[in-house]
């Protein structure tokens, strides 16, 4: 047990040292997190030997809940509704066509069974919503006509798709005995109905139940997320597509202290990504991948450039959307970590193919993210698909909080520089917007010709600063013989790689100017270069 916890902690460290330098690279960083696992594996440098299809495909379909969720929490419905038919038309009619295609190749040149061929098609037939999101934030792709959209929507609701024929073709190879009709019926309704069903109790719950802190809140959203996976799913409804419908749900919802949900659910949707795709890599074998390598590249090529392109433009073009826009959406149709999933599934139930399903499908996800992944902003640009005037992290829900405002209380004092001036007659930058007076507790609503007054506390409200990356925060507490203590702001040494942007001084927070001493048991916060 220990060794395991020093084991997941060192990986988790590795990934997000990775993450930082992958970022100023092309290559989408999943693609790392599977080399990493892939060099910590049996053919790897510590020779781990690891071959467990049960327990990864369990750790894998439970990250793979959250990511779900999240993607429908994500999703903001009034960006996505003018492209949500075609989107939902890709995610449904798109993958049936894909699979289709992808078959028919599959059976025509490399002679497999009809059924055999359509199976490796159904598993590789949806575009892997953790791997658009991680390619679309981070390029930050504003795409133009509400792309960005629609590939999010697409790509967070096609999955469950892809299952109900994976699971489809499985029982008639294993010769289980079901209705077709009737397990679509009850895949579609249980799941879609099952995740609204939910999500309205939860937000019920949320908005009328007082008795939970703001980590209960949080908490009881993380046992929603996994309710509504397995409820439906025991009652034979499609557990991906129920989660999808009821992060949709709850995301487009008034929920108290929602940015705090959103906060928790980033982190363990990136944490996921990086456990499911180090983990794919650590359970296949590389020196196996050369003896599918050849037919993978060749299912690749075709589904890239016929099949995808084949079907989005068969959904696509009766909307009459532009060659550009089909040209990106065929692009952008990346393979991620829910096929190799459903090859782990394919694998567990013990059917015996031509290829080996895991190592056929994980080096066709290999070289999408590599190829697709890397050089989907570059096509995007040639394809002029870029729209410079938004920015696509405000085609998430998450990002469309009152979260991105930050509001900066002024106190009016005797001599302040604002007392006794009307609102217009004060420089303020154009960001900056007064919101609300509070005078002898009276809230007045601000306009140009309010007077400012002695004892009025002003509201300002402006955009938040965002880029957390590049600001890091650091406390210090001063001790009785600390150099700076008792020491005025405006007689310490000037520092361009150093500022004092807050003291904490015992309950109070003290905004600091230059006349400010420094005073024991006081915490520095500051920030540094």
């Amino acid at each position: 047990m220990t060794h395991f916890l020093l084991f997941s902690g060192v990986v988790i460290i590795i990934c997000l040292f990775m993450n930082r330098f992958t970022d100023k690279i092309p290559v989408p960083s999943l693609i790392f997190f599977l080399l990493l696992g892939m060099c910590f594996g049996v053919d790897g440098l510590l020779h781990i030997p690891f071959d467990d299809y049960s327990l990864s495909e369990t750790i894998c379909s439970t990250c793979l809940v959250f990511i779900m969720f999240y993607g429908g929490f994500g999703t903001n419905l009034k960006a996505a509704r003018p492209v949500a038919v075609p989107a939902f038309l890709l995610s449904t009619l798109g993958v049936v066509l894909t699979a289709a295609f992808v078959g028919l190749f599959v059976h025509t040149v490399f002679r497999l069974e009809w059924v055999e061929s359509f199976l490796i098609g159904s598993v590789i037939s949806s575009t892997d919503a953790a791997s658009v999101f991680n390619v679309l934030r981070s390029k930050k792709l504003a795409l133009k006509n509400h792309t960005d959209s629609m590939l999010e929507l697409e790509s967070g609701s096609n999955d469950p798709v892809s299952y109900m024929l994976t699971i489809l073709l499985v029982a008639v190879m294993v010769g289980r005995d079901i209705s077709v009709p009737m397990t679509l019926l009850l895949q579609l309704s249980l799941g879609i109905a099952g995740g609204i069903l939910i999500g309205w109790l939860a937000a019920y719950c949320l908005n009328n139940y007082s008795g939970l802190t703001s980590p209960g809140r949080t908490i009881f959203l993380f046992s929603t997320a996994l309710i509504a996976y397995a409820l439906p799913s025991v009652l034979g409804g499609n557990g991906y597509l129920s989660v999808y419908f009821c992060g949709i749900f709850l995301g487009n919802h008034y929920l108290p202290e929602k940015r705090a949900m959103v906060h928790f659910f980033d982190v363990l949707t990136e944490v996921s990504q990086m456990a499911i795709f180090f983990l794919l890599g650590l359970l296949v074998t590389p020196s196996h991948l050369p003896e599918v390598f050849l037919p993978a590249l060749s299912i690749t090529v075709f589904l890239t450039f016929l099949a995808r392109p084949l079907s989005v433009s068969a959904v696509l073009l009766p909307f009459r959307v532009s060659k550009g826009q089909i040209g990106l959406v065929s692009f952008a149709g990346l393979r991620g970590v829910a096929s190799i999933v459903f090859s782990i599934y394919v694998v567990l139930e013990g059917i015996s193919l031509t290829y080996n399903l895991f190592n056929l499908v994980f080096v066709i996800v290999l070289l999408s993210l590599s190829f697709q992944g890397t050089l989907l902003p570059w096509v995007a640009r040639k394809l002029n698909m870029i729209d410079p005037s938004t920015d696509v992290l405000k085609t998430f829900n998450d990002y469309q909080e009152d979260s991105d405002v930050a509001f900066v209380k002024v106190h009016i004092t005797k001599n302040h520089p604002f007392a006794d001036k009307h609102l217009k007659d004060l420089t303020l930058p154009g960001e900056l917007l007064a919101v609300i007076l509070l005078r002898k507790e009276k809230t007045l609503l601000p306009s140009g010709d309010t007077l400012l007054q002695e004892g009025d506390l002003l509201v300002l409200a402006a955009p938040e600063f965002t880029d957390r990356r590049n600001l890091t925060l650091h406390e210090s507490v001063v001790s009785k013989n600390h150099r700076l203590n008792g020491k005025l702001l405006k007689d310490l040494p000037k520092d361009n790689h150093f500022l004092i942007i807050m003291i904490k001084r015992g309950d109070s927070t003290i905004i600091p100017k230059g006349d400010t001493r420094i005073q024991a048991e006081d915490v520095l916060v500051f920030a540094r270069t």
